[in-house]
């Protein structure tokens, strides 16, 4: 297997920290806009789509400011969510990290374009 790319992509969303946190890190907000549905049993996600399931561990959790999900099923694979506000302007920032196969990185980019267009939807933002 080829060594995985970081992707990091950022992005500005319109609503308070704590709103957008927990659309990221409790299966009824993931359930949203990130996969059709979520079951979560202690720490660990099953991210169901289309009738494919993925199961990822929270290792990772900052109340308002990040989440980390590490895939079961690859070691050492994860996506991260990490959410900042500017001290100036106020602006709340997305922040996904990802890893990709060197040739599936636009893939990859497109595919988070796509779920934070459907999570900003959701937000209203």
């Amino acid at each position: 297997m080829s060594e995985k790319t970081k992707v990091q992509l950022e992005y500005i969303i319109n609503c308070s920290p704590k709103v957008l946190f927990n659309r990221l890190s409790s299966a009824s907000g993931l359930a949203e806009w990130f996969a059709d549905d979520v079951k979560i049993k202690g720490k660990v996600f099953n991210f169901i789509w289309e009738g494919s399931e993925q199961t990822a561990e929270m290792t990772l959790r900052k109340e308002n400011r990040m989440v980390r999900f590490t895939w079961v099923e690859e070691e050492d694979s994860y996506f991260e969510f990490r959410i900042t506000k500017d001290e100036l302007t106020g602006d709340v920032s997305l922040i996904v990290i990802d890893f990709a196969e060197p040739d599936e990185i636009d893939e990859t980019k497109e595919l988070w374009n796509t779920q934070i267009a459907d999570l900003k939807h959701v937000l209203g933002s």
